[in-house]
């Protein structure tokens, strides 16, 4: 016989059981017997201050490590505090497990107090969600939402638990495997459409790999660069998928996209081969469907067949797993059929030296954000972990720091979450305590979660906080400048000193305002053992370019040097 537990123990015996170490969360009435059996256990617990940043910190923690992260609320205003979390790491497909508490089972429908609809709520946002009404289904739910968030295409998964099963007791009995009858994910490629790939490869003259986020969360970016290598085609990677191919390698592209590199955007437009790789044709990067890619067949390797052709009409579809596929293709290639890609890597090469991405921070009085975030990369070498917010600090992180390594990158591409960041870099430290961890935050970003400066302290968390201070909503800002002839309606903002409030909450500030600051400083934040929050003033109206205008094709881009 096995030993009857009550529920709350049982969920903390089935996370044991599933190698969780770390929970973020806050605590609350209907979560109470889950912290009661939570005391003294060896999975740590980290308090933030705001469920959102909960979740956040539950993202981070997975996306640099490719683990499922957990993350814990309580029912009502803790629950629906989560979504925006929840809906983060489902566009852009992070493993999570998020477990919200609930009203008794029988008050459930009644409007009971801090009762939320928890579970129709989270329909759309999360991968799969479970309300538990009988405490024996209770350890075989959670097996199961730690199986479908880490296998497939992953995503976050909601279980609901009303209090009174925490409380009532069951035998412990945790299931060894999962089977589900409507959920089989596809792991390797259809031997037909693999050969069907290689004679479509064998055709084309002017090809271009994109790695979307699937080569990341794969753990592709080893068959990506063996696959893009021996056909010889030139690799640009997403958002998502920046570290999936490195950036120092001569076949990198850099991004595409409303924001990418002219020479990606161009190579695309210009190809007649696009080879895509868990990456979902979002609007960001196709910019006019009409225009994209226009003579161009198109492969594209997802393991989530909805995915496929869903924004872009493709050729040759193949499911599964994207370390598999590529591992498949490259295996099968016959390298003598393989046509002569000289001229097509000439051009490629001339695009990059006309237009490579550049600024100038000889003629402007204030810092370039451009040249604070190169200096971050070198003296990093190109290792740190680096989250960001989002709006202008993600796009000058993405076009100027290179990314190597996958699971570095760390930023909300689908849902663009302000706030974001900042709590994710708090999970990614406190999954890498060794590695250097780096937040790039806009002013009006980094106050969506700046309460979790005390989470920071708190718990010595050493995540170092770069503000690029430009007083406004820049990327909104740019948009007005633009497209609305510079009214700047909402975007001005009056921004507290950021130096007093680190140093309110126990943690180290700086103020940077001159270039000849930069370097000193930047070696000064990566050499502390504590973390840092520094306050770069950029200049107010610095644009991100290149930039593709809402609804145009992407090869027709405004801007050129910064």
């Amino acid at each position: 016989m096995n030993k009857k537990l009550k529920g709350s123990q049982i969920i903390i015996e089935s996370l044991k059981k599933e190698g969780v170490k770390v929970i973020f969360g806050y605590p609350g009435g209907s979560v109470i017997p889950l912290f009661d059996s939570l005391y003294g256990e060896s999975i740590k617990f980290y308090l933030a201050r705001h469920e959102q940043g909960a979740a956040h910190m539950a993202d981070g923690y997975a996306r640099s490590t490719g683990e499922v992260g957990v993350c814990v609320a309580t029912s009502g205003p803790g629950a629906t505090n989560l979504t925006t979390g929840i809906a983060t790491a489902y566009m852009d497909s992070i493993p999570m497990v998020a477990i919200t508490g609930q009203v008794k089972t029988s008050l459930i429908g009644n409007d009971a107090f801090q009762e939320a609809d928890v579970t129709g709520i989270t329909r759309s946002i999360s991968k799969h969600n479970y309300l538990v009404k009988d405490i024996k289904e209770l350890a075989k739910t959670i097996k199961e939402a730690f199986y479908i968030a880490s296998t497939g295409r992953p995503g976050p998964v909601v279980i609901d638990l009303p209090v009174d099963i925490q409380m009532q007791e069951a035998e412990f009995s945790y299931p060894e495997k999962v089977e589900l009858r409507s959920y089989n994910p596809t792991l390797f490629g259809h031997p037909g459409q693999i050969k069907k790939a290689l004679r479509t490869i064998y055709k084309a003259k002017k090809p271009v790999v994109i790695a979307g986020g699937g080569v990341v969360s794969s753990s592709a970016n080893k068959e990506t660069v063996d696959f893009a290598k021996k056909i010889k085609a030139p690799v640009t990677a997403t958002l998502m998928g920046l570290g999936g191919f490195p950036a120092k390698e001569d076949m990198f592209l850099g991004m595409p996209g409303m924001h990418g590199t002219v020479y990606a955007n161009m190579a695309i437009t210009d190809s007649d081969l696009l080879i895509s790789i868990g990456c979902r044709f979002d609007d960001r990067i196709t910019g006019k469907v009409d225009a994209f890619a226009p003579d161009a067949k198109i492969i594209h390797i997802d393991i989530d067949p909805t995915s496929i052709s869903k924004n872009i009409k493709v050729d040759v579809p193949i499911v599964g797993d994207a370390k598999n596929i590529l591992g498949q293709l490259t295996q099968e290639i016959d390298e003598k059929k393989l046509p002569d890609l000289t001229s097509w890597h000439k051009k490629i090469k001339e695009w990059k030296s006309k237009y490579p991405l550049t600024y100038d921070q000889k003629k402007r009085v204030r810092l370039m954000p451009q040249y604070i975030i190169e200096e971050i990369y070198k003296q990093t070498k190109g290792k740190a972990i680096v989250s960001t917010e989002v709006g202008q600090n993600q796009m000058w992180s993405a076009q100027f720091y290179k990314f190597n390594y996958p699971h570095k990158f760390l930023s909300s591409g689908g849902l663009g979450t302000m706030g974001y960041g900042f709590p994710a870099a708090i999970g990614a430290k406190v999954a890498n305590p060794k590695k250097e961890v780096i937040v790039v935050a806009g002013d009006g970003s980094f106050q969506m979660n700046i309460q979790e400066l005390a989470t920071l302290a708190t718990y010595g968390i050493a995540v170092k906080v770069i503000i690029l201070n430009n007083n406004c909503l820049g990327m909104v800002r740019q948009w007005q400048e633009i497209f609305y002839e510079k009214r700047y309606s909402a975007t001005p903002l009056k921004n507290p000193d950021f130096v007093k409030i680190a140093q309110g909450y126990g943690v180290k500030g700086l103020r940077i305002k001159k270039k000849t600051e930069v370097k000193k400083a930047i070696k000064e934040i990566l050499e502390s053992k504590e973390a840092v929050v520094a306050d770069f003033w950029i200049e107010e109206e610095e644009n991100v370019f290149p930039m593709v205008p809402a609804g145009e094709a992407i090869n027709r881009m405004i801007g050129g040097m910064a």
